[in-house]
């Protein structure tokens, strides 16, 4: 999605929040999927999922509910919420 467009949604709308309810032994798998989702790195992958386990990842709600229901399809517990 366009970076205006993103902003906007967010403005609009406020952000969302990705919940992992699966245990931290997942992590290997939610990294898995984060890597293909995002085509980052394991560095990176780390990152990204120690933000996800502490709920402090946050994107625009159709972004959160993509990576929600690509989780799930790989057996990980989640959800997009709004605080």
């Amino acid at each position: 999605m366009p970076a205006e467009r993103r902003d906007q949604m967010l403005f609009e709308h406020g952000p969302a929040r990705l919940r992992v309810s699966s245990p931290p032994a997942k992590g290997v798998a939610i990294m898995r999927v984060l890597r293909a989702e995002f085509g980052i790195d394991l560095i990176n992958a780390q990152a990204v999922l120690r933000r996800v386990l502490d709920g402090d990842y946050s994107g625009t709600l159709p972004e959160m509910e993509h990576l929600a229901r690509t989780l799930r399809k790989s057996g990980i517990a989640a959800a997009a919420t709004r605080p």
